[in-house]
């Protein structure tokens, strides 16, 4: 049986991987990458020369194919994505979903855990976390109000990815509420900043935005 790894990889700080992930991208036939230029910054410091596939969100349906064909010739596979966790908002969940349909098969797909954003910026919110909701990106442009007018209706602790290029236009659409944002987690210039969105605008609004932000947003 063929097996492909989902392998999560350091969201910045390259010491944050575990020996099973280091162990498996060496020992594996090939690793599909969301951008080679990433793992192999990886690679490099381990030493490990396996060799690497591009595989992401605009890769066309023939690559899937050419994956698969790869599983059923009996190789086995790694996919990471540009850092973190496959499958939490990036493409891998659309090849794990095409590949399910022969895990009782041919094919098996199995985890190998590791950093996450999503659970490191949980992990120092400072408050209750029990439960929350994951909402990915906010929408760049259709139904962006409507996605901020929806979340403030929930009733639990919201997470959010956001890019540089739009945590400000975020944060003044989340006005007064209490926010935990969270930028370069894990890398030099990781920062976290506390207080009311419109407070961490002001901040914000002073400094060279770079880097990408986890925000927190705390139920009411």
């Amino acid at each position: 049986m063929s097996i492909l790894y989902i392998v999560a990889t350091p969201i910045g700080n390259l010491e944050d991987i575990s020996k099973r992930a280091l162990r498996t991208l060496s020992e594996v036939d090939l690793i599909l990458c969301e951008d080679t230029r990433q793992t192999k910054k990886l690679l490099e410091r381990y030493q490990i020369n396996t060799q690497t596939l591009s595989y992401h969100q605009h890769s066309k349906p023939a690559k899937v194919d050419e994956i698969v064909d790869m599983l059923k010739q009996g190789k086995n596979l790694a996919l990471v994505s540009e850092a973190g966790t496959p499958g939490i908002s990036d493409p891998g969940s659309k090849l794990i979903a095409e590949l399910t349909k022969f895990e009782d098969q041919s094919i098996k797909v199995v985890p190998i855990p590791g950093p996450s954003a999503l659970t490191a910026a949980a992990s120092l919110a400072g408050f209750s976390m029990d439960k929350f909701i994951f909402l990915g990106f906010p929408p760049v442009k259709n139904k962006r109000q409507k996605f901020f007018k929806e979340m403030a209706e929930l009733k639990y602790p919201v997470i959010l990815y956001e890019s540089p290029h739009r945590i400000i236009k975020t944060l003044i659409s989340l006005g007064d509420r209490q926010v935990v944002v969270c930028r370069e987690l894990t890398k030099k210039f990781e920062t976290i900043y506390r207080g009311t969105a419109k407070d961490i605008l002001n901040k914000l609004g002073k400094e060279e935005i770079k880097g990408e932000f986890v925000v927190i947003v705390k139920r009411k």
